[in-house]
């Protein structure tokens, strides 16, 4: 075969490949979208029911909308100060616009909904993790929001990159939380660093863990934590001591700080959850058990509460019920009742 023919059947190869990696990514993005909004299905429900309901025939801009519009806000889970720029924003387009139709309205509403997300909100989502270097993550939350399950998931995230992971039980306060951990990386067949008894210091089992990743050259270590609100000062002071412990093996650690929050609780779960963030500086969110919830507002709570980007959103149980938060994604899954006029 002459040079000019190999040439020729490498450019063809490369195309083929190529188109073959932009289907393939195609796929993934639409099996994506697919689980948002499976996921989303319950909060788009009843945004749409409440919209419609307001929105039944032409409406004037008077105080009876406007209350009904706030009334919405609020049943989505939207904090109050949240609802209250996002309604003035609303009033303010609709005076300027003078529409009175059902459609525009109901585009304005979503807009300015989503509009208010972005605005002054660091929304990167990206992990930092670093090669050749461990990389520490703790992952912090109350009881009860799935913290456990997300750091199984998280693993199940950066095995199937092939990264080494390690696993370290620091809520040695509950020995169901060890256990659940245990029997996750079971499942998961990676190691485990456990308390050698109940109640053990968090910070010594943590830094003992630590030692452990840096003798077997493992790449990402996750560290549980308790999520005990019983004794806040005493939590508080717990994960003052861990970020130090973490800090003394690398000043740059940990790289991530991930808060779990549920999103079934609304604004209790995030009231809750503000007790961490006065303590441990975090870098994101991880939003549990969206399926489970109606109310995708929580989306703009958390903007107000924490002002941190959601890195991570959960829509069940399984280990591959966890994905990077998309906020493209998230609008049309949150949308997806609404059945919006294209206005192109």
């Amino acid at each position: 075969m002459g040079f000019f023919s190999k040439l020729k059947n490498l450019v063809v190869h490369k195309k083929t490949v190529s188109k073959q990696i932009k289907e393939k990514n195609e796929e993934n993005s639409q099996i994506e979208q697919k689980k948002f909004d499976q996921g989303l299905y319950r909060s788009s429900s009843l945004l749409n029911e409440s919209i419609n309901n307001i929105l039944k025939k032409k409406r004037k801009l008077d105080d009876e909308l406007i209350a009904e519009i706030e009334e919405t806000l609020i049943k989505f889970d939207i904090g109050t100060k949240s609802t209250q720029k996002i309604l003035d924003a609303i009033v303010d387009e609709i005076k300027i616009q003078n529409v009175d139709d059902p459609e525009l309205i109901k585009q304005i509403i979503v807009d300015k909904l989503f509009v208010y997300y972005i605005q002054d909100t660091d929304i990167n989502t990206d992990i930092n993790i670093k090669n050749d270097k461990l990389n520490v993550i703790l992952v912090t939350g109350v009881n009860g929001v799935g913290k456990t399950t997300t750091i199984a998931k998280l693993a199940n995230r950066f095995i199937s990159q092939k990264k080494s992971v390690l696993l370290i039980a620091g809520d040695t306060f509950r020995a169901g939380a060890v256990a659940q951990l245990a029997t996750w990386a079971e499942r998961l067949k990676i190691n485990i660093f456990k308390p050698e008894k109940d109640g053990q210091d968090p910070a010594y089992v943590i830094y003992k863990g630590l030692e452990y990743a840096t003798n077997n050259k493992i790449d990402i270590v996750l560290c549980d934590t308790s999520g005990r609100l019983q004794n806040k000062v005493n939590l508080m002071n717990e994960l003052k001591k861990i970020d130090n412990i973490i800090k003394r093996f690398d000043p740059e650690q940990p790289c991530e700080s991930l808060l779990v929050i549920d999103a079934t609780t609304g604004q209790n779960g995030i009231m809750q959850a503000k007790a961490f963030n006065e303590v441990t500086k975090l870098s994101g969110i991880i939003l549990t058990k969206m399926d489970s919830s109606s109310k995708g507002g929580i989306i703009l709570s958390i903007k107000d509460a924490f002002n941190l980007p959601v890195k991570f959103i959960g829509f069940g149980e399984k280990l591959e019920d966890l994905e990077v938060f998309d906020l493209e994604m998230f609008i049309d899954g949150i949308t997806k009742e609404l059945n919006l006029k294209d206005d192109n």
